[in-house]
C-alpha cells in the first residue's frame, strides 16, 4: 500500500462502473504534469472504488483500483468523485455514499467532475451550497436534492472547501484552478502549457451560452483577475485587493481595465456577481438574501439595484424568464487614467 508522506498532497478519485473515463484522467493528468513542473508538495493520485476492483468505465476500458473505498486509511488531502452514467447507481450505494461522507470529513477539500455530485449531494456534503454539473442533469440533480443550489450555467464553482465542475473536459479546468490554489498561476499555466490547453477559462464561462462568447482579454493579468473574480465572488474583490493580487497600483489596475474592458474593475466586479446571481436565482428557489449572499453582495437590497443596472428587471421578473437575459451594455470605453 502506498502511504501518504507529509510532504505529498494525497488526491483520491473514485472511480465505480460506468463512469466516465475523462472525469477520472483529466485531473489525474493535470497532476501528473503538475508534478513534473515540481510541484511542492507533490501530488500523489490514487484512485479507490466501492469494491476495490477496476472500474469499467462507460467507454468499456478499466481503470485500475489502489484499493476499496472503505479500505481508504488515514486523511486525504483532496476528495474527487468522479461521474458518468454510472453516477446515479453509485448514488443509490448507501455504503459508497457512507465512506464518501467519511473522508469528506478529513479532507482539506471536495470536489467532483460532471455527475459526481450526484454522489456528494447523496452524502449531505452539497446542502445550503452553490454548486455546478453537467448542463443536461442540472434541473434533474436540483429536483432530487432541494438543498442544494444547482447553477448548471458554470464551468466549475467553488463554494468554501467544496468544488464542483461541469461535464468531462471541464474536469480539467477544475484540476487547473486546484493546481493554482495549491501554487499560484505561474504553476498552472505551466501545466496547461503542457496539456496543450487554455488555462484562462474562467470559472463562470458558461457550459452553453453566449454571454461569455466573446474572446477573453489579450492582456494576462485582466484576464487572470476576471478567472478569479469568477471562482471567487464572495472574497475581497475590491480594487485595491485586486491590484495587490496582480502586483500593480490601483491606479495601473484602472488603466488595465479600462483599455481591455472599457470598464472600471469594480463594475467588472459587480457584473460578475450579478451575473451569477442570474443563474441562481434561475436555478434555485433560495431567497433574494441568501443568492445576494453566495454572490458577493453585502444585502438584498444591494443585490436587488445590481440586478436593475445590469438587466433592467428585478429577481422575480429575472427567476421567471426562461431564457438567459442579456445585460445592458456598459458606459461608454474610458480613457485611460493619467
Amino acid at each position: 500500500m502506498v502511504e501518504e508522506r507529509a510532504e505529498e498532497r494525497r488526491v483520491l478519485i473514485v472511480a465505480y462502473d460506468d463512469a466516465q473515463i475523462l472525469d477520472i484522467a483529466c485531473p489525474a493528468g493535470a497532476f501528473e504534469i503538475a508534478n513534473a513542473h515540481r510541484a511542492a508538495p507533490a501530488y500523489t493520485v490514487e484512485v479507490a472504488t466501492p469494491g476495490g476492483r477496476a472500474a469499467r468505465t462507460s467507454c468499456g476500458l478499466r481503470v485500475g483500483a489502489l484499493r476499496a473505498v472503505a479500505e481508504v486509511p488515514g486523511r486525504v488531502d483532496t476528495l474527487l468523485v468522479s461521474g458518468g452514467a454510472g453516477s446515479e447507481t453509485a448514488a443509490r450505494d448507501g455504503a459508497l455514499v457512507a465512506q464518501v461522507r467519511r473522508l469528506a470529513r478529513g479532507a482539506r477539500r471536495v470536489a467532483s467532475v460532471c455527475t459526481g455530485t450526484d454522489v456528494l449531494a447523496a452524502a449531505g456534503l452539497l446542502d445550503n451550497r452553490r454548486v455546478t454539473t453537467h448542463w443536461r442533469y442540472g434541473r434533474a440533480l436540483a429536483e432530487r436534492h432541494p438543498a442544494v443550489a444547482v447553477d448548471p450555467t458554470p464551468l466549475y464553482v467553488r463554494d468554501g472547501h467544496v468544488f464542483t465542475s461541469a461535464g468531462v473536459v471541464s474536469g480539467l479546468d477544475l484540476a487547473l484552478a486546484l493546481v493554482e490554489d495549491d501554487h499560484g498561476p505561474v504553476l498552472a499555466r505551466a501545466v496547461a502549457r503542457e496539456l496543450v490547453t487554455w488555462v484562462h477559462r474562467p470559472a463562470d464561462q458558461a457550459q452553453l451560452s453566449a454571454s461569455f462568447a466573446a474572446p477573453p482579454p489579450r492582456d494576462r493579468a485582466v484576464a487572470d483577475l476576471l478567472r478569479h473574480v469568477a471562482g471567487h465572488l464572495t472574497d475581497d474583490l475590491s480594487p485595491r485587493a485586486l491590484a495587490a493580487r496582480a502586483g500593480v497600483s490601483p491606479r495601473h489596475l484602472t488603466r488595465l481595465f479600462a483599455a481591455h474592458l472599457g470598464v472600471t474593475p469594480a463594475r467588472a466586479v459587480r457584473a460578475a456577481r450579478a451575473e451569477a446571481a442570474v443563474h441562481l436565482l434561475r436555478a434555485s428557489s433560495l431567497p433574494l438574501a441568501a443568492v445576494a449572499r453566495r454572490c458577493g453582495f453585502g444585502s438584498a437590497t444591494v443585490l436587488r439595484q445590481a440586478l436593475l443596472d445590469h438587466y433592467g428587471a428585478t429577481g422575480d421578473t429575472l427567476r421567471r424568464m426562461r431564457d438567459t437575459p442579456t445585460p445592458r451594455e456598459p458606459p461608454p470605453r474610458q480613457a485611460s487614467v493619467p
